[in-house]
């Protein structure tokens, strides 16, 4: 039988499942913590595809989802974060000499945008904006039916797009971003400013309130809780509008936890989008939806990825 493997990998956990050629319901699946006192997270790579090798099958192709910048014409890992010693690393090389199979890395929100496209939300769309809203915030374009990768593979990082100058220090180090301020981790750290300013809140009871505590405290009415989401998703249609300006999407999907907050988070958005959009036409036929892969949708780009690789 002829398979492929998809990888998921993260700083905190490593995942592969085996594939069918043809089919989408795995054959095997496993996870481990990528980091461990014995053995680098190179080694517990190696070993986990290892672990679900199909006895007497053929596997045609890997696919492996990375997080942070990645070349993915070259396979390299620029840089990884919370795996240290990940720098401009030959992961896809490593993987390929040892098991002797063509194997393709890419960019993990890119990667997602692939997977909702070709199994999710995107199904039918050519020209989709996939936006993962959730610590960080990534996202990937198809253009006429392809991934955007760009020279290097380096397109597309929506959340670190400038929307506010000089605004809050990013992830990066960088200032006013989109993640700096749209992101859950923005969304938390923006109530705990508030909160400490004397703002009144429910969410004063809770030591350090997540942007999960805040969704939860909007959907009850929480005034502060739901002015959190709308500045949130203010930003997010400001960078969206450009977004459009750039790639005139038909479909824009919304990953991530901080999607799930709904209505709350995405009529802003709208509000903010149609505002910002130098003609009504970038809007007519839009669909906004969120995504239907949930966790899974960078493994499943993977598996798209991998199929394109034997």
């Amino acid at each position: 039988m002829d398979t492929y493997i998809a990888v998921d990998i993260g700083g905190t956990q490593l995942r592969a499942s085996l594939y069918p050629a043809g089919d989408t319901k795995p054959l095997a699946q496993k996870r481990i913590p990528t980091k461990s006192k014995d053995q680098t997270p190179v080694d517990r790579l190696l070993d986990l595809l290892q672990s679900i090798w199909p006895a007497g099958g053929s596997v045609r192709g890997i696919g492996l989802a990375a997080p942070g910048p990645t070349n993915s014409r070259a396979g390299i890992i620029y840089a990884a974060p919370n795996i240290a010693g990940w720098e401009n690393l030959p992961l896809a090389r490593i993987v390929q000499d040892r098991f002797n199979v063509p194997t393709l890395l890419g960019n993990d929100a890119n990667l997602a945008a692939l997977g909702e496209w070709k199994f999710g939300a995107g199904r039918g769309y050519q020209y989709v904006l996939y936006i993962t809203i959730s610590t960080g915030i990534g996202g990937g374009v198809i253009e006429d039916g392809k991934l955007l990768l760009g020279y290097k593979g380096l397109a597309t990082e929506i959340g670190h797009i400038t929307v506010v100058p000089d605004g809050p220090v990013c992830g990066c180090g960088l200032r006013g971003h989109l993640e700096a301020v749209a992101s859950g981790t923005a969304i938390a750290r923006y109530v705990a400013e508030q909160l400490a300013s004397g703002v009144p809140s429910s969410l004063a009871e809770l030591h350090a309130p997540t942007a999960r505590d805040v969704s939860q405290a909007a959907e009850q009415g929480d005034p502060l809780a739901k002015a959190a989401l709308a500045r949130a998703g203010i930003f997010l249609g400001h960078a969206i509008a450009d977004y459009l300006h750039l790639y005139n999407s038909q479909v824009i999907i919304l990953g991530g936890g901080v999607s799930r907050s709904g209505a709350l988070l995405i009529e802003p958005l709208r509000a903010a989008l149609a505002e910002r959009v130098m003609s009504p036409e970038y809007l007519h036929g839009l669909v906004i939806t969120t995504a239907a892969l949930g966790d899974d949708a960078g493994l499943m780009g993977a598996l798209a990825l991998a199929q394109t690789a034997g």
